[in-house]
């Protein structure tokens, strides 16, 4: 187990060592995008700061629980659809562009990997920027599908007390009334956001190429996750059971700690950064 670290200038020149011998595979989290004004799921505590997220159950079972939720990710999409990636985005993306990443693996729904100029992006939870429906399988984008919801319900506009690090927002559920939910236009059927929800298995195609990504790498980077649930916990313990370095960047603890050689307990959008600027002098230099 690796011993903690405040983000200190010798702890970073050796992960600066590391992401520059290359073979790198990425596995970022919320914590990634809370600089971009995206709220993670859990405090540096490791505490979860909301208690009852949307569940597949809910959404498809109960007419009430599916209104509430569109209702409220209809207001919420303004804080998701409006964020832009931060400097740790841009750094993660200048490290593949530099060669030194092999893969890239995120449990964020944002789309924020892509925006700072990354390709390849392994979804593992999907996308709120689509739109599936659960009857005929039709994708669509969201922001045809806001129009939508705008169009149905003119005038909507409840007062927002939070928002949640899945899209949605805390709003009095006495202000929902009168809402409408629209349904797919090629079939009438069920639309949902191209996420995984609580209670749903990630689709297995994607676990299957994670897998493949970390077994090829030489350090697997977590950046700004809890690995708290095991949907990204797996990909650190295989890392550990195959003698793959496992080096860790998040403000507040996590569960790899354990498998972990290097932590780093600092500002993603500070240490990654200065990362790239070492690899970047390091190669003008040779």
């Amino acid at each position: 187990m690796a011993a903690r670290d405040d983000g200190g200038v010798e702890r970073v020149d050796e992960l600066a060592g590391w992401v520059g011998d290359g073979g790198v595979v990425v596995l970022s989290g919320a914590g990634l995008s809370t600089e971009s004004g995206i709220p993670d799921y859990r405090g540096p505590s490791g505490a979860a700061r909301r208690a009852t997220p949307m569940t597949y159950q809910a959404f498809t079972r109960d007419p009430v629980a599916r209104r509430r939720y569109w209702a409220r990710s209809h207001l919420g999409w303004r804080t998701i659809g409006d964020a832009r990636p931060n400097g740790g985005h841009r750094a993660v993306a200048r490290l593949q562009e530099l060669g030194r990443l092999d893969g890239l693996i995120t449990q964020n729904v944002d789309g924020l990997h892509q925006a700072g100029g990354a390709h390849g992006v392994v979804e593992l939870h999907g996308n709120l920027a689509r739109v599936i429906c659960l009857d005929c399988g039709h994708r669509t984008d969201r922001a045809e599908l806001e129009e939508r919801l705008d169009a149905a319900n003119p005038g909507f506009a409840a007062a927002v007390s939070a928002v949640n690090p899945d899209g949605d927002v805390e709003i009095d559920d006495a202000e929902l009334d009168g809402f409408t939910v629209v349904d797919c236009q090629a079939c009438g059927g069920m639309l949902k956001p191209d996420v995984v929800y609580f209670g749903e298995t990630v689709p297995p195609e994607r676990v299957s190429r994670s897998f493949e990504l970390v077994a090829g790498a030489r350090t697997l980077l977590v950046l700004g996750s809890s690995l708290t649930v095991m949907s990204g916990r797996r990909f650190v313990l295989r890392a550990a059971k195959d003698g793959i370095r496992v080096a860790i960047v998040n403000q507040g603890v996590t569960r790899g700690e354990p498998y972990a050689q290097l932590v780093v307990d600092a500002p993603l959008g500070r240490v990654l950064p200065e990362i790239v600027s070492r690899i970047e002098d390091a190669a003008v230099r040779f």
